[in-house]
Order: C-alpha cells, then structure tokens, then sequence
C-alpha cells in the first residue's frame, strides 16, 4: 500500500510518501518529510485519523442567533457525523462563557465540547 499526503502537521505542507514496511519501527515508511512531525502525521492519519471540530450552534438570549464552538481536542474523523447531528439539535441558553463546557465527554471520546466565545 502507497499513500500520498500533504502534511499538516506543520505549515511547511510537505508532500508525503507512505508505504508499509513491516521491518520499518512502526510498520510504516514515510519520505518526504521536513520536519520531525510529519512522519507521525502520517502514520496517524493512515491508522486512526483525527479531526478537531469546530461549527456554531442555536444560543437563546444572545445578540448573536449562533454561538460559536469547537471540541477540545481532535476526535477520530468518523465520529464527525455524529458530533454534528448533535450539534444540530443543541440549544445554548445566555450567557455563555467562552471554553464553558457545553457537552462532556462526546460520544465516550474523552472530548469536550466547549464554547469558543462569550454570548
């Protein structure tokens, strides 16, 4: 297996190659990288990829109708359906703090949910 990649890990954007080398330390051999994170980038992304989430949601209360959120940590990219279907159903009372914990522990991640700005 062979992937191609464009890193992100840092913002040179390195175009990374990735194979499977079970004799590589990690099972993984990944050129192209130039920094120290890119490796680790890789092999992450091709083994159980993250995403951080960030979106709005219904305030009630508020001058502003949406109140801005994001998770405090990445989540694993196919729970990102999920977190948005519940998203979309949430409804924030004024006020709001900003990094007020909105919804704890998501989906049994271990993240949080927390407000991005005060309303």
């Amino acid at each position: 297996m062979k992937r191609e990649l464009i890193c992100i890990g840092c913002p040179m954007g390195c175009r990374l190659s990735l194979e499977s080398d079970p004799l590589a330390p990690k099972g993984y051999r990944v050129s192209g990288c130039g920094c120290l994170r890119g490796e680790d980038y890789a092999i992450k992304e091709v083994t159980a990829p993250t995403r951080m989430l960030t979106s709005t949601v219904r305030i009630e209360g508020a001058r502003l109708p949406r109140l801005p959120v994001r998770t405090s940590a990445a989540i694993p990219k196919e729970r990102l359906g999920e977190c948005m279907a519940l998203l979309g159903g949430l409804t924030e009372h004024s006020p709001v703090i900003m990094g007020q914990v909105l919804v704890r522990d998501l989906f049994g991640t271990g993240v949080d949910l927390i407000a991005s700005r005060s309303l």
